[in-house]
């Protein structure tokens, strides 16, 4: 059984200069340069005819290429954090296009995302991290955090069952424009 997602590809030149910020933090687990993305929809584990019904579905979806911005640096997780991100600005485009991800796929009887849409890049997964560590690696890095793109494809990742942070393969691509 496949587990699949959705997501952007990171640029390899933002996804070095995103590699820069790895370090300064005890219980970091530092996601791999090659496995950096923005989920859209997290799928699943599915079986291979539910896998062939969302490829055909998500191949439906026309859109125009757009720009993808990344803003700022933060955390998830409040008191107890779980992981450092790179968050996207939450832009029209993004969003519609997570959106009628999100529509297709509940039409073809893939269970809702339960979570809100929050666009980012996962950096690090955190462990054991104090609030205050992640406040004082962050206070380190408190300038303007800003890198642009332009999202010419969204694709259709698979992962292995695992705590997270890949390694992440790219089933499908489907291009936008």
């Amino acid at each position: 059984m496949p587990r699949l997602f959705t997501g952007l590809e990171i640029p390899q030149e933002i996804a070095t200069d995103l590699s820069m910020m790895r370090g300064g933090i005890h219980g970091a687990r530092w996601i791999d340069v090659e496995n950096y993305h923005i989920t859209l929809r997290f799928i699943g584990d599915i079986d291979a005819a539910a896998a062939h019904d969302v490829h055909q579905t998500l191949s439906q979806i026309r859109r125009k290429p757009f720009e993808v911005s990344l803003e700022t640096l933060g955390f998830f997780g409040g008191d107890k954090p779980r992981a450092i991100v790179a968050r996207a600005k939450p832009a029209a485009p993004l969003v519609e296009l997570q959106a009628q991800q999100e529509r297709l796929l509940r039409r073809i009887g893939i269970a809702p995302e339960p979570r809100k849409f929050v666009p980012h890049v996962t950096l690090a997964r955190l462990r054991a991290a104090s609030a205050m560590a992640v406040a004082d690696y962050l206070s380190s890095r408190a300038f303007v955090f800003s890198k642009r793109f332009e999202a010419s494809r969204f694709v259709l990742f698979s992962s292995r069952d695992s705590v997270g942070g890949g390694p992440y393969v790219v089933e499908a691509a489907y291009p936008l424009g």
